[in-house]
């Protein structure tokens, strides 16, 4: 959890804003420190999170976290955790010699007309009881708010997946977890190409994926490298952008900030004020 990023987004894990899509996208970087920041800070919040990791195994995600001061073992022995190690469960699927898991999560890779309904019914399983109380080892748990993160949804196009399915499953999650259960929903995608250059391949695909979460998404948080170029001191920059819904449209607004990833967390400032170029 990153407190600088805290006091931007004006949020802490005791007063955060309940009901919101919060997308995560790169481009030409790695906004991967953002999911390890926002799956920290939900875990602090106690909030049940339901985690698809489509990218990287658990192991990673517990060494990262452990850095950060949660330990992903011990939520997910008190059920405050749900997580799906999409690595593992996509191998039970395309080599017919791993033990088959049971998850019903991935059927897609087997039939990819059934679309990601198996995917959204394990985030809903996982995520209904949010809210009760429960006996365990440490004695009565009372979850908050549940919280969706995903780890990143443009690989569901490299499976196969049409961009129209993928839209379609953030929006029932949306539904779902922002409305009906007045949770949260993180979810990153990545774009590799210039913003500037014309789409070609899977880089239209994820181009459009982007352009179609944006119109959902109520705080969209974009990570790119530095127009000049590399730099020890200044990682990268972020633009923030958060959509509100007023009378008469939607407003909408931006500040870009400058950050540096570190060992146990990361810094943000304003563009310019790195002590790198003062």
């Amino acid at each position: 959890m990153f407190a600088e990023l805290n006091s931007i987004l004006n949020s802490s894990p005791d007063n955060f804003t309940k009901g919101e899509f919060v997308l995560v996208s790169d481009r030409q970087s790695d906004a991967s420190f953002l999911i390890h920041h926002f799956l920290s800070f939900y875990l602090r919040a106690r909030c049940r999170v339901c985690f698809l990791g489509l990218v990287q195994s658990f192991s990673h995600y517990s060494a990262v976290s452990q850095r950060l001061g949660v330990s992903l073992t011990q939520a997910k022995e008190k059920g405050q955790l749900i997580f799906l190690e999409g690595l593992s469960e996509s191998l039970s699927f395309l080599n017919p010699q791993v033990t088959k898991t049971g998850s019903q999560a991935l059927d897609f890779l087997r039939d990819p007309t059934v679309g990601l309904r198996g995917l959204f019914e394990f985030v809903q399983s996982g995520l209904r009881s949010s809210g009760e109380v429960e006996e365990g080892a440490d004695g009565v748990e009372a979850w908050g708010p549940p919280v969706l993160l995903v780890d990143d949804v443009s690989v569901l196009l490299s499976l196969g997946v049409s961009i129209g399915a993928v839209l379609d499953f953030s929006h029932y999650c949306r539904a779902a977890v922002c409305s009906q259960l007045q949770g949260n929903v993180v979810m990153l995608v990545r774009c590799d190409g210039d913003e500037d250059e014309e789409d070609t391949g899977d880089d239209e695909g994820s181009e459009r994926l982007l352009k179609g979460l944006r119109h959902q998404c109520s705080l969209a948080l974009h990570v790119q490298g530095l127009p000049t170029g590399y730099c020890r001191d200044i990682h990268g920059q972020v633009e923030v952008c958060w959509r509100r819904s007023q009378v008469g449209g939607q407003h909408t607004h931006r500040q870009l900030f400058q950050y540096k990833v570190h060992d146990k967390g990361a810094s943000f400032f304003a563009r310019g004020t790195s002590s790198a170029v003062l």
